[in-house]
């Protein structure tokens, strides 16, 4: 039997939950292999997020260089999230404390180096605001043929979250997102009209907590919390919006998608932030529309038993 080729990534998020939960779900694929993770300015601030990403790759036992991401969006003040992810942008569970410092580079010169460095196309999960990867194409266009794909948690062609036409990571900074969409490299967008159907309900929780493991424990508790806002809005269980960008590498046949032409409005009193999608114009993005929920909440599953401590370790 032939070996399993792998897909070279860079992770980078702003967790935030779902951020996390998406980590636990790359880090268990047999199908990837994570070469960076970068956190970025979103759910919370930047000193915050980068925390928390090496928390979580220290739990995960992620073995990768973590890069600081951008303090500040392109060109608009600092916008976050506490509401949705608490004071922490990771409230919940304790989690242990890294077990390694940052890289030296920051982000956008880690994604760099990662690009130069890998004997093939890589591809960069981003699940936050898209600050580091504009930053990255700003900087270094030559080395936009060495970005296989862009698969990105963002935008919502129905409708917004934030604002109701804007959704989050696409409101914190439009101008970042306008660049990746209009840069020529292959976008995977996974926006709210695929990710509220993401949902893991409350049996689900109960499902991964009894994989038993510290991983399955704080996922389960991470979801609790997160359901916990979410409930409130007559969401009957945790979108777990993030992890749609992992599950179109590994599972893609879970996913309805389409072709569409993805632009970015910059301006405007109601509609900053707003992802249009039509076919007007030719495509430049692949767009996830549909998800299989059921085989999305197994392969949630499954991923916790990949970890230390579970009862059924999947090897």
């Amino acid at each position: 039997m032939s070996e399993l080729k792998k897909i070279p990534v860079i992770l980078d998020g702003d967790p935030g939950h779902d951020d996390a939960i998406a980590w636990v779900l790359a880090r268990a694929s047999r199908e990837l292999d994570i070469l960076a993770v970068t956190s970025c300015c979103g759910n919370q601030t930047i000193e915050k997020t980068t925390y928390n990403a090496l928390r979580v790759c220290t739990l995960i036992g992620l073995d990768a260089p973590v890069g600081k991401g951008c303090p500040h969006p392109l060109l608009n003040d600092v916008m976050n999230a506490p509401s949705v992810h608490g004071e922490s942008g990771l409230d919940g569970p304790a989690l242990p404390e890294p077990a390694f410092a940052p890289s030296e580079l920051p982000a956008p010169e880690l994604m760099a180096k990662v690009l130069r460095e890998a004997k093939e196309p890589v591809t960069i999960v981003a699940t936050g605001p898209q600050t580091n990867v504009a930053a990255l194409l700003l900087a270094h266009p030559e080395l936009k043929e060495k970005i296989a794909r862009i698969s990105l948690m963002g935008g919502g062609i129905a409708h917004g979250n934030w604002t109701p036409a804007a959704e989050f990571n696409i409101l914190v900074d439009p101008e970042a997102a306008r660049l990746v969409f209009t840069s020529g490299v292959p976008v995977t967008m996974s926006g709210l009209d695929v990710t509220e159907k993401a949902l893991i309900y409350p049996a689900d929780f109960e499902r991964i907590r009894a994989v038993g493991g510290e991983v399955a424990r704080v996922v389960a508790d991470w979801l609790e919390f997160f359901y916990g806002f979410h409930r409130t809005l007559g969401y009957p269980g945790a979108p777990v919006h993030d992890a749609v960008a992992v599950v179109s590498l590994i599972r893609p046949d879970l996913l309805e998608q389409r072709a569409l032409c993805v632009e970015i409005e910059t301006d405007g009193e109601f509609c900053r932030g707003a992802t249009i999608g039509h076919d007007r114009a030719p495509a430049n993005a692949t767009v996830n529309v549909g998800i299989d929920r059921d085989g999305f909440a197994d392969l949630l599953v499954q991923a916790v038993r990949t970890y230390p401590g579970a009862k059924e370790v999947l090897s």
